[in-house]
């Protein structure tokens, strides 16, 4: 049996490590405000394309979530035909808070367009694009550009309807970190057990 000052050094080793783990898992995800300070409110004069301008600025991955700030009116997640004709009526989601918090967990495109169809009209309305998480490291590229008039639906392969988790057949893949935590979190339970 181990002594009691190893078995206390042992339990801080593994304290610290889930500290640690769990530090670097809440820092790999960002939080971005959309509209800023001014927050998630109808655009004036001929700012139709603030919010997709902004969009195209960032870069969205998986874990991400967006912070929508409004007053007297809402968030609303649609598909790509309502997103450019701005329908209100028939939303995958709809918020009404006035702080409304949304997680990326998955990639792909995403539709938000005000509640108020005059707002959504006016450009209160964005997409973004979450991307594809990628095991090497490459030089960002700008973001493209929200699909012209005259494109047709979703012929880039992004499932924009579907709203949840990916399919269990995704090809999404597991970061090295993840890996690695895994692994780690193992060893210390098998020390942990026969200490």
């Amino acid at each position: 049996m181990a002594s009691p000052s190893v078995t206390k050094l042992f339990n801080y080793v593994i304290f610290s490590t889930l500290c640690i783990t769990l530090v670097a898992v809440h820092v790999s995800s960002f939080q971005f405000q959309v509209g800023g300070d001014k927050g998630w409110i109808k655009p004036t004069g001929n700012e139709t394309g603030t919010y997709n301008m902004w969009a195209t600025e960032n870069r969205f991955h998986v874990g991400d979530t967006l912070y929508f700030k409004y007053q007297n009116d809402s968030v609303l997640v649609v598909n790509y035909t309502e997103y450019k004709n701005c329908v209100v009526s028939n939303p995958i989601s709809k918020f009404e808070d006035g702080n409304t918090v949304l997680r990326f967990d998955r990639y792909g495109y995403f539709y938000f367009i005000s509640g108020q169809p005059d707002h959504c009209n006016a450009g209160q309305k964005l997409v973004i694009r979450v991307m594809v998480q990628s095991e090497e490291v490459e030089t960002p590229n700008s973001a493209p550009s929200p699909k012209a008039k005259g494109d047709s639906g979703d012929e880039d392969g992004w499932d924009s309807f579907n709203w949840g988790p990916p399919s269990l057949n995704s090809t999404i893949r597991l970061s090295f970190a993840s890996y690695f935590l895994t692994v780690l979190g193992g060893v210390l339970v098998i020390f942990y057990v026969f200490m």
